[in-house]
């Protein structure tokens, strides 16, 4: 419990109050540990008026002190000890949650422990796995990224109780890569009759393992996972695939709660550059240019990270709205990233290129982009954008000057959009286009 806090109260002061609270505090503790009260012996609820004796069972007072019989000494509440693996792997979750929190230091060591504790695990004796809370502690460290050495050496025990052994059985399979299997073992357990440490991992991993089959059942698991592992690794982990998983759906409502709820919550977590990698990608599925009322989602979701971020974020998504063919996105985004940028520095040049690149396939918009992108220098740029350069301005060239096999062609009727010319590299974008959805397929189905 924090220590109490007057407004406007001095820090001289605050120390003061709080030498006097925690004393007091001290002392209401011992009192009432010493001086127990129960219904039994006030039937009305009420401790006996002060000065008064108390009365014995055979009606008489007490001691001729006039002082009640002492208190019978309390007893300890009954503690099991854990085994060696429930220790263990709490000592894994508990780097973990660091993780979540944004510790590369917990980051760097989880390697070492992880190591560590299957060395440690696979080291016991057989009889260790007897116990059904060891055999689910090894579950969760495998599950946790442990791998599937430690289920092996258990198994192998024959001391699992058979209770226990779909559950060691079904983490094997799926972290073997035996999907059918796995979800057939692990298809009865619910999590919620499992230990805290494992209910949520549980959740997740039988989350995965519906996540191509039944999309809505692998909805559901993750809710349940964040619901029984509030603020844990488990939680950011839900929360990161199950906004991929309704992307995927195009849900843009749910998309943009949850999203929100992570940049909120997790954005300082050590995956939250993976996220945002994929995240930018999940937004240009979003079609700005016939729904103009997802700008303002876009904006409320972006607003909830700092500037520098969400500059950063901008320029995610305007990159891979050029990858993805998706014009729209990439000329708002460009402009966004443009606004929090310095004048000079390299995001700016960035998000230059960006709009340029976008424009010069714009109606009527060619001779602006077309002088933005001729005003850049590569030196300003990095490698991979210094490409995207090249490309740009190449089709750029290509649609002002066409090829003498174009300029005999018939020209087609006018149109509002410029014609974009089937150049190398806007057969490359689309293909980048391609794997992109394909991955982005994929990604939704990984664990």
């Amino acid at each position: 419990m924090g220590e109490p806090v007057l407004p406007g109260a001095s820090k001289r002061s605050r120390t003061a109050l709080t030498a006097l609270v925690r004393p007091t505090a001290a002392a209401l503790i011992l009192c009432l540990a010493i001086v127990p009260v129960s219904a039994a012996d006030h039937a009305d609820g009420h401790a006996p008026p002060a000065g008064s004796q108390a009365v014995d069972d055979r009606g008489g007072h007490g001691d001729h002190g006039g002082h009640a019989a002492p208190a019978k000494p309390i007893e300890p509440l009954p503690v099991k000890a854990h085994g060696l693996p429930v220790e263990l792997t709490r000592t894994l979750q508990l780097l973990q949650d660091r993780i979540a929190r944004g510790s590369t230091q917990a980051h760097l060591a989880q390697r070492q422990l992880l190591a560590h504790i299957e060395q440690r695990l696979i080291a016991l004796a057989p009889e260790t796995w007897a116990e059904a809370e060891n055999v689910r502690a090894a579950v969760t460290f495998a599950l946790a990224g442990g791998g599937p050495t430690a289920l092996r050496v258990l198994l192998k025990s024959g001391k699992v109780p058979e209770g226990e052994q779909p559950l060691a059985l079904g983490a094997l399979a799926y972290l073997e890569g035996r999907e059918r299997e796995a979800r057939a073992q692990l298809a009865g357990i619910d999590p919620r009759t499992m230990p805290a440490g494992l209910a949520g991992q549980l959740a997740l991993t039988q989350s995965a393992l519906m996540v191509r089959e039944a999309s809505t059942k692998s909805l559901e698991l993750l809710d349940l996972a964040r619901l029984l592992a509030p603020g844990t690794l488990v939680e950011e982990g839900a929360l990161r695939r199950q906004i991929f998983v309704v992307a995927q759906g195009g849900d843009a409502r749910r998309f943009e709660a949850l999203a929100i709820q992570y940049l909120r919550r997790f954005r300082r977590s050590v995956y939250a550059g993976n996220f945002r990698q994929r995240f930018a990608g999940a937004l240009t599925r979003l079609d700005f240019d016939s729904d103009r009322t997802r700008i303002a989602s876009l904006e409320r979701m972006l607003d909830e990270i700092e500037p520098e971020s969400r500059r950063d974020l901008y320029l995610l998504v305007a990159r891979a709205g050029l990858e993805q063919g998706r014009r729209e996105t990439a000329l708002f985004a460009s402009e966004r990233a443009m606004g929090l940028a310095a004048p000079d520095s390299r995001p700016a040049a960035q998000a230059r290129l960006y709009r340029g690149a976008a424009l010069i396939v714009a109606g009527g918009r060619f001779e602006e982009g077309y002088e933005a992108l001729r005003g850049l220098d590569g030196a300003d740029l990095a490698a991979p954008d210094t490409e995207l350069l090249d490309a740009a301005l190449s089709t750029a060239r290509q649609i002002r000057t066409p090829s003498p096999v174009a300029a005999a062609t018939p020209a087609p009727p006018a149109s509002a959009s410029r014609p974009i010319p089937e150049s190398g590299s806007l057969l490359r974008a689309q293909e980048a286009l391609a794997r992109a959805e394909r991955a982005m397929d994929d990604a939704t189905g990984t664990p």
